[in-house]
């Protein structure tokens, strides 16, 4: 089967804000800023509601029988709706299996709204067996099948308590773990126009996520050592022909990455 790797990075939708605290006459900055308030008033923290973000990029990493292919959808230029069209695009062209780090729980549902809100259809994601049996008892929405293998969620046991954060697993296992920003970073970096850097570090957590995915597929046993190795030399080879600065940074990371940690096949 396909599989694909995908992040998405979203910030504050303004354009909603405004309308749901009549904030006619304040810039994005001001808007935001109300909306994290609010937020935080009915929360204690001032994380949006999955409806009240936009998205902003979204990062793939496809790996099909022929090859293993990294990249942001859309461009600089991209609006949401675009963004979300190619996504939903590639589902119906592959029917991939999809890999995420927190999917179920933020990215999945972030995309639905939007989607909703972008007039998108997405047929083949939506499917739960009524056109297509095979979607039947292994489609994309229910939590526990394996269409979308949502990574923190299943290696977790399930349990909120078990979770482990991205770019943590990411180091226990020898990888880079984040690079260039945080995700408490995204909204300022895009209000200084820094959507290429928001970009390439979405890219950074699908490699990472990618990474963290191969030694799982080791661990159930669908990867032996030498299938494992072949799969990260792919991915390093990849890294290696690219001349995206960011990917260099990532390859050079990883391969200098503290000894204790590395994977040794067989080990």
């Amino acid at each position: 089967m396909n599989c694909l790797v995908f992040d998405i990075e979203t910030v504050p939708d303004v354009e909603l804000g405004r309308r749901l605290y009549r904030l006619d006459g304040l810039d994005e900055a001001a808007v935001a800023k109300a909306m994290f308030a609010r937020q935080r008033e009915r929360s204690g923290s001032d994380f949006l509601p999955h409806y009240q973000q936009r998205v902003i990029a979204i990062a793939c990493a496809l790996r099909t029988r022929e090859q293993f292919r990294l990249w942001s959808l859309g461009d600089l230029g991209s609006d949401e709706g675009e963004l979300l069209r190619r996504f939903f695009e590639g589902i119906e062209k592959y029917s991939p299996e999809l890999i995420s780090w927190n999917g179920s729980g933020f990215d999945l549902p972030v995309l639905h709204y939007r989607s909703l809100k972008s007039g998108v259809q997405a047929a083949r994601y939506w499917e739960t067996g009524e056109d297509d049996g095979a979607f039947r008892y292994n489609n994309y929405l229910s939590r526990f099948h394996w269409r979308h293998l949502d990574l923190m969620d299943v290696l977790s046991g399930f349990q909120n308590r078990a979770r482990a954060p991205l770019s943590d697993a990411a180091l226990m296992l020898g990888f880079p773990g984040k690079l260039g920003l945080s995700g408490d970073q995204v909204w300022e970096a895009f209000l200084r126009g820094e959507l290429l850097a928001i970009r390439r570090y979405c890219e950074s957590d699908v490699l990472n996520t990618h990474l963290i995915y191969l030694r799982f597929q080791y661990l159930r046993g669908r990867l032996d050592d030498a299938g494992l190795e072949s799969e990260l030399e792919r991915v390093r080879a990849t890294l290696r022909a690219s001349e995206e600065p960011h990917h260099a940074e990532f390859l050079r990371a990883w391969e200098a990455g503290a000894p204790s940690p590395r994977f040794t096949p067989g080990s």
